[in-house]
């Protein structure tokens, strides 16, 4: 099969690499871009942990701070990884969604010594500030990037024909998919999504089917395309 890439880079090379593992055929096509915001400063006064929802967020906080001693609270495997290669030490993954992330740093808030820097996009998946704010841990939000649609060119409108599946890893970028397909139907095409409120945007996308993994990771999402 030919599966559609959807995420943003450098993210969408990672996966474009899974998925040939599984033996299929992609494109990569992402539908968002991201952009790193100018002129950010980095205050890490009273912090005494990081928190990041995505590895874009974790790659965007490495590139404007050169501090590595600090624990790192990650939402998942992938962001985990690009934590540890960053040059951090001390990760834990909450291996879920950011319902998981806010327990996970929740149970652990008295070794924290500090408030919960939490480095992301403009528009963040989940609030995780709110949860923690709930479970009086206290939690800065630091905004360092946005993630932008990208304009398709005709030619990829084309290629569309060919694709049987589209992997989609987050609600915004599930959006950006449903005003493209409102105006290019592709009624073959089979959308998998990281999870279900990824999937909500497409709720009256005419597509040949809609399923999202039983878990919000991406060997979950992955483990759809055969099934």
């Amino acid at each position: 099969m030919k599966i559609w890439i959807t995420r943003a880079q450098p993210g969408a090379d990672a996966t474009a690499a899974r998925v040939h593992v599984l033996g299929h055929a992609t494109l990569v096509a992402p539908l968002l871009a991201v952009e790193m915001l100018e002129n950010v400063e980095v205050d890490l006064t009273g912090v005494g942990a990081l928190a990041f929802t995505s590895a874009n967020g974790l790659r965007a906080f490495a590139r404007l701070s050169a501090d590595r001693s600090l624990r790192v609270f990650a939402v998942g495997a992938a962001t985990a990884q690009a934590a540890r290669q960053a040059g951090f030490k001390q990760v834990l993954s909450a291996d879920g969604d950011v319902a998981a992330l806010a327990r996970g740093i929740a149970s652990r808030r008295a070794e924290i010594g500090g408030a919960v820097l939490h480095p992301g996009a403009a528009e963040l998946a989940g609030d995780l500030a709110g949860a923690l704010e709930q479970a009086r841990v206290e939690v800065r939000a630091l905004t360092l990037y946005d993630t932008l649609p990208t304009r398709f060119e005709p030619r990829q409108i084309e290629q569309l024909a060919d694709v049987d599946i589209a992997l989609v890893h987050s609600a915004k970028a599930a959006a950006a998919l449903a005003v493209i397909l409102k105006n290019h139907p592709q009624p073959h095409l089979r959308v998998l999504g990281l999870s279900k409120a990824v999937l909500k945007p497409l709720a009256r996308a005419e597509v040949s089917q809609k399923t999202f993994a039983p878990f919000p990771l991406e060997a979950a999402l992955l483990n759809l395309i055969d099934r």
